[in-house]
């Protein structure tokens, strides 16, 4: 498989343009408009990605598509008393970020709970608990996330391992349960009421793939690490809400998310995880035209039959111009690393009882694996740590051998792929498995990877990305959002600096990050043909700019503002 999926498919182009009535090659000038375009962008510079026409000073647009780009004399027989005219005046232009991984309905939420990624210590957030309380009626779940032991000023005393006890949040809320989730999802912290209520106390055995960590007395501390959080009854105790109460809350947090993500420039999503249930919700917001931006959605699912039996129904690509694809699998075989979740092959340096957690058993990936196959679906398999990554190469090449399946063909992805074996990095090139990773962890890990990992597995396989790009495997990036902030700036300026104390030859050049985040995510979805580059014929979705993050000195890439977030040649955020 070719490492760079930027090229047009030749002939499927030729026909879109000929059936759009479109005139003229990729290159700059198009020949005489049938029509005035709706949008015309001009007076900037314009990064196309296209490797026909790499940058242009204007780009015109008709009907959602892309329909000439070149000079601004090129653009000017394009321009009607109707058309859109948006004067760059030298800002940037290029193709709409592509958010590659994260959890759209958690970036939602995050608005509406308590956001914790900002505070610095534990007892800041027992204030900010205590606080909600004061708000909050008797009895009502007390709900939050974003807290991260390690990047707190000072460890909590007392502790284990480094996590608080619960003592202190059942002072600030004796009454009201409280589950707080750990910014990376995979482990939550809850007290004495919370559980009360969900039963779980010193006898409460471990659940599969996950650990109720206990004190030296055997007492529960109130850490859950990985599917132990899902023992948490939230919502016990309250009266129950009404169907349209949840429904009412639901869509407000897809709406708010939809909010978020454009006004950073995002005009596609790929969703890391949903159930049927919230995709069919978030097809009715489609419907009524209440979201903005693309999304593209891996389907989630705890129960495995549930799964297979939804899969047809729910299998839609390109609903509605585009609004809408289902046609991936998300599941999850290890944990994080943060948490000390992630399933290494050798036990963590700084916790040598331990190599981490198995989270879902690997036949029953493998099964999954099959069934993907017989659907037509993408597998995308969260794997954190080196071994969890073998593991999903292994399930992946033997489903390909047993269906007599090209990988390069079905695109199968790895989310996250953060700790390789040396050793695997050469598998997915060979086996056309796309790592889509995430690369503002690997900065926002820095203070803890050589602690879990030790100098050398750190520094040979911690956020590979170098060493995966000349292997010859494909890249995509985003964010893991709301684990990290959504922000594509912040993500891009940790690829192309990578101020980490390991790895420091494996940091992107300003344009393989940019591609990363653009043509290889088009190209990780099956939508090379429609996203990725500005190109003609492709979906006229735009981000541009308050400076050329290609150009600019390094410590100005993360002063690059938002100025216009444009889908379908429409403009759908506005900055200041």
């Amino acid at each position: 498989m070719s490492s760079d999926p930027s090229r047009l498919r030749v002939f499927a182009v030729a026909v879109f343009l000929a059936a759009a009535g479109i005139s003229g090659s990729c290159g700059s000038r198009q020949g005489s408009p049938q029509e005035p375009a709706d949008l015309v962008l001009q007076g900037g510079r314009i990064v196309t990605l296209d490797d026909n026409v790499t940058e242009a000073e204007a780009l015109a647009a008709r009907n959602g598509r892309i329909v000439a780009i070149g000079t601004q004399a090129d653009i000017a027989p394009y321009l009607g008393p109707s058309t859109q005219v948006i004067d760059l005046n030298t800002r940037f232009a290029m193709p709409g970020f592509i958010e590659g991984h994260g959890h759209f309905l958690g970036i939602g939420e995050n608005r509406v709970n308590l956001d914790l990624a900002r505070t610095s210590s534990w007892d800041e957030i027992v204030q900010v608990v205590a606080e909600a309380v004061a708000q909050a009626r008797p009895g009502q779940w007390i709900v939050g996330r974003g807290w991260h032991q390690e990047k707190w000023m000072s460890v909590p005393a007392p502790n284990v391992e480094g996590f608080p006890v619960h003592e202190s949040l059942d002072k600030a809320s004796p009454e009201n349960p409280v589950v707080l989730t750990h910014a990376s999802g995979h482990a939550a912290f809850v007290n004495a009421k919370a559980m009360q209520l969900s039963s779980i106390d010193r006898a409460t055995v471990n659940p599969t793939g996950g650990e109720i960590v206990k004190d030296a007395r055997g007492n529960p501390t109130g850490l859950l690490r990985e599917t132990a959080a899902a023992l948490v009854r939230r919502g016990a105790g309250e009266p129950r809400p009404t169907a349209e109460e949840v429904e009412a809350r639901a869509r407000r947090a897809l709406e708010l998310a939809d909010q978020e993500v454009v006004s950073k420039g995002i005009t596609s999503f790929h969703d890391a995880g949903a159930s049927f249930d919230v995709i069919a919700r978030i097809r009715r917001l489609v419907d009524e035209d209440r979201l903005h931006v693309r999304l593209w959605e891996m389907v989630r699912m705890d129960d495995a039959g549930a799964l297979v039996r939804g899969l047809d129904a729910a299998k839609i690509i390109g609903y509605r111009d585009n609004r809408l694809t289902v046609r991936a699998i998300k599941v999850q075989i290890d944990g994080a690393l943060g948490s000390r979740g992630a399933w290494l092959l050798d036990p963590y340096t700084d916790k040598p009882d331990s190599a981490g957690l198995n989270t879902t058993p690997v036949e029953s990936v493998r099964a999954t694996a099959q069934a993907a196959i017989e659907h037509g679906y993408q597998m995308a398999v969260h794997a954190i740590g080196d071994r969890a990554n073998r593991e999903v190469l292994d399930i992946y090449d033997e489903t390909f051998r047993r269906n007599g399946k090209n990988g390069g063909d079905l695109r199968w992805r790895i989310e996250h792929a953060q700790h390789l074996a040396p050793s695997d990095i050469p598998r997915f090139a060979r086996l056309g498995v796309i790592a889509s990773m995430q690369t503002v962890h690997a900065t926002s890990d820095a203070p803890f990877v050589t602690a879990r990992l030790g100098p050398r597995r750190a520094e040979e396989g911690a956020y590979a990305w170098q060493s995966l790009m000349k292997a010859g495997a494909i890249v995509g990036n985003g964010t893991d959002a709301p684990v990290e902030s959504v922000d594509p700036i912040a993500n891009y300026f940790a690829a192309v600096t990578r101020r980490t104390a390991f790895g420091r030859d494996q940091k992107m050049n300003r344009l393989e990050a940019l591609r990363s985040y653009t043509v290889n995510n088009a190209f990780a979805a099956f939508e090379e043909d429609l996203k990725g580059t500005l190109s003609v014929g492709k979906l006229a979705d735009i981000t541009v700019l308050s400076r050329d993050i290609t150009r600019v000195p390094e410590d100005q890439i993360t002063d690059a503002a938002i100025v216009y977030t444009i889908v379908g040649g429409k403009i759908v955020y506005r900055g200041d």
